[in-house]
């Protein structure tokens, strides 16, 4: 493929791109301008417009690239071992120990560090 070709094709996709969000804005001002409608005939058309928008965008390039990595996403997801109820449970369980024990050494520094400037700035000290 050529330069030129390059070229035209990412145009293109620009055009795509810039035409996606034109129709995902258009229906955002429509949302507001026709605010005497029912809530729920503007929210449907705002999911409508969005979905075009959407369908627009996936027709370039960079849309096809997106898919793609949305698709090895989710593949990748369900490669990932979760962790059982049991151990969810403990490591919850060792964060909040740690979380307590930390707390209570932060206020004991904080009171050591507040004794200590009060015996400096206390008049006769």
């Amino acid at each position: 493929m050529s330069a030129k070709e390059q070229t035209e094709v990412s145009g293109t996709d620009k055009a795509k791109l810039i035409l996606a969000v034109g129709v995902f804005l258009a229906g955002v001002v429509g949302f507001y301008t026709f605010d005497d409608q029912s809530t729920l005939v503007r929210v449907l058309g705002m999911v409508a417009v969005a979905a075009l928008a959407l369908s627009i965008a996936f027709t370039s390039a960079q849309g096809r690239n997106a898919w793609l990595f949305a698709q090895e996403a989710r593949q990748e997801l369900r490669r990932v071992v979760w962790p059982t109820r049991t151990e969810t449970l403990q490591t919850t369980l060792i964060v909040l120990v740690m979380v307590i024990i930390v707390a209570i050494l932060l206020w004991l520094m904080d009171m050591f560090f507040m004794w200590g400037v009060g015996a400096l700035v206390r008049p006769g000290g």
